[in-house]
């Protein structure tokens, strides 16, 4: 089964929801303000995509960060601490295609990467 990580109210996440949805492509939403997230889900996600993907140092979340706390995007085992305690630091959607894959962020091409 499919799994979009995300946040409803964000742009790339609707794009990305509606294009699976227009393409009849079965998924579950999980919403990691509302649901929460694991470590072990962060950890999993680690393992096919790097923290560069991961990790978005553009938003605003990053930027408000401490120097201290910035540094530990740079460190896997940090890192996932740090999406863990700061969500909105996580580039949005995650998509778990179930069979090993994992893609971050909302592209047109979305579907070619299943």
């Amino acid at each position: 089964m499919i799994t979009v990580y995300g946040i409803p109210n964000c742009d790339s996440v609707k794009k990305g929801l509606k294009l699976l949805e227009s393409n009849n492509v079965a998924f579950q939403f999980h919403n990691f303000k509302k649901d929460g997230l694991d470590a072990k889900t962060v950890k999993n996600w680690l393992k096919t995509v790097s923290l560069q993907e991961l990790i978005n140092k553009k938003g605003t979340t990053y930027r408000a960060l401490p120097d201290e706390e910035k540094l530990k995007a740079d460190d896997k085992k940090a890192a996932v601490e740090l999406a863990l305690a700061n969500t909105s630091i996580i580039k949005r959607p995650v998509i778990d295609w179930g069979n090993g894959k994992i893609t971050v962020g909302y592209c047109d091409g979305l579907l070619q990467n299943q």
